[in-house]
Formats: C-alpha cells, sequence, structure tokens
C-alpha cells in the first residue's frame, strides 16, 4: 500500500461513498419530486375545502 500514490489512496477511502451518495441522490430525485408535488396538491385542496365550509 505505500506505494500508491496520495490521490489514489483519496479514492479509495471517499471515491466509493461519494458515488453511492450521488446515485442515491439522483434515484431518489423523482420521488422528492413526486411527494412534494402531492404536498402542494393536498395543500390547495384543504385550502379549497375551507373556503366552501
Amino acid at each position: 500500500m505505500e506505494n500508491l500514490p496520495d490521490w489514489a489512496i483519496l479514492l479509495g477511502n471517499f471515491g466509493f461513498p461519494t458515488l453511492v451518495a450521488v446515485y442515491l441522490l439522483i434515484r431518489f430525485e423523482k420521488r422528492i419530486d413526486n411527494l412534494t408535488d402531492a404536498i402542494r396538491e393536498l395543500e390547495r385542496s384543504v385550502h379549497r375545502d375551507r373556503g366552501h365550509q
């Protein structure tokens, strides 16, 4: 391991966790956007229902 350059050691220590984090963020981005849209629709529905009472 003493022959490895510093960048290879850094890549080994931080590269994999970084790739996993980026992958998960990209994968869950659409789900988060869908949840955000659903919350906004629910908010509009609640405001509409309050106006009719």
